[in-house]
Parts: C-alpha cells; sequence; structure tokens
C-alpha cells in the first residue's frame, strides 16, 4: 500500500493477532462477520503471535486501536478496492485516506475512521459507530467516509458510509 509502510502495517497485523488471540481465536479458524454498508463474513488468518508480540501489545488501548486498523484496512480493501493511500493528521476527524493504488492524494476517494473494541455488546458496538460516524459528518467538505468498528471477542466489524 504506497500509503502505508510494510513495517507499520505488520506491526497493526502483530497487534491484530494479540488482540484475537487474547479472546480465544485461533488463526486460519476465524470468520470476521461484517455489517453495516459492507456484509458478508472474511476468513482471518494471521501469523500466530509470539510471547514478544503479546509483551509488546500489553498496553490493550494502544493494541485494541492498532489491530483495528489492520482488520478495518483489510475489509475495506477487500470489499471496496480502495487502500491506504496516506495516513491523515491529527485532528482531521479520521485516520486514513483511502484511494485505488494508483491514485494521488487529489483523487482520494474517502476518508477511514476506525475504531477498536475488545470485548462488547452490539449496544457498545453501535454506540461507538454513531460517535466516529458523527465524527466524519463534522468535515462535510470532503469526499465520502467510512467509519468502521471493529470487535474481537466474535470477531465483528461494522462498516458505516458517511
Amino acid at each position: 500500500m504506497r500509503g502505508l509502510s510494510p513495517q507499520l502495517g505488520a506491526a497493526m497485523a502483530q497487534a491484530a493477532a494479540v488482540c484475537l488471540e487474547e479472546q480465544g481465536h485461533e488463526p486460519g479458524t476465524t470468520c470476521l462477520g461484517v455489517r453495516g454498508h459492507v456484509t458478508g463474513s472474511f476468513a482471518l488468518d494471521w501469523v500466530p503471535a509470539t510471547e514478544q508480540a503479546t509483551r509488546t501489545w500489553r498496553e490493550d488501548v494502544e493494541a485494541t486501536e492498532h489491530g483495528a486498523c489492520a482488520v478495518a484496512i483489510s475489509v475495506m480493501r477487500a470489499a471496496t478496492g480502495l487502500t491506504v493511500t496516506d495516513r491523515s493528521r491529527r485532528g482531521t476527524g479520521f485516520d486514513f485516506w483511502l484511494g485505488t493504488e494508483d491514485s494521488l492524494f487529489a483523487q482520494n476517494a474517502a476518508r477511514l475512521e476506525v475504531s477498536g473494541i475488545r470485548r462488547g455488546d452490539n449496544a457498545a458496538v453501535g454506540r461507538r459507530l454513531r460517535e466516529k460516524a458523527a465524527q466524519l459528518q463534522r468535515y462535510t467538505q470532503r469526499p465520502k467516509g467510512y467509519a468502521v468498528v471493529v470487535e474481537f471477542s466474535r470477531p465483528l466489524a461494522h462498516v458505516e458510509e458517511r
């Protein structure tokens, strides 16, 4: 991906592995349910987390945030063909710019705002999704946006287009 270095992508994937395994999931045996604007299910497979990876991602909030980004980026790429073209700056209300592999910055197709929940019910996912979708709506002069909330215990990704 042009807007995401292999190193950061690998770190995010490692965080996702830690989050999924801490919820009792095993590589290759888990199916991610996707709801909302994008629906269906996606097979999840990952490199098993080592003890070192688990120690590295001990801080739950950071691991959940980075792991959710890995899952959300993968879902959006598989479902829409859009990929990360740039990282957003702090304060913009979203995390990443999405576009096609060959798009220029000015041609970004969408914004992506991501949030993660380690273990939560439908109400918690719904609250977080409304919060993130509202965050995207504050910036109406920009192209469409997607809010994605990843819940790791089921696992589930809920996608809302704004």
